[in-house]
């Protein structure tokens, strides 16, 4: 897992596709077995660098699950991807 946080965090590592790939496989079975951090880090990639929505779902279902535990880096994109999804409401009218 530490691998793959210093591949995700490395400036010129971090942006390239194979690398996101393979850091992806390597938080893989930790967020599973319930370590925060990789939920946290793997729910942020699948939600931003995925373009299919069963992953972006999977994604925010862990971000979901670091959130509540305590991730405040979770907890803020949990909250700004909520927020997004969340239908626009028009101001009420008053009569």
């Amino acid at each position: 897992m530490k691998v793959a946080l210093w591949l995700l965090d490395n400036p010129r590592l971090g942006d390239k596709p194979q690398v996101k790939h393979l850091a992806g496989r390597l938080l893989k079975q930790p967020a599973r077995q319930g370590v925060v951090v990789a939920q946290s880090r793997l729910g942020q990639m699948l939600c931003r660098d995925c373009g299919n929505a069963r992953d972006r779902r999977i994604g925010q279902d862990l971000l979901r699950q670091a959130a509540r535990a305590g991730d405040q880096r979770a907890q803020v994109e949990y909250a700004r991807l909520c927020q997004a999804d969340a239908p626009e409401q028009a101001p009420e009218q008053a009569d």
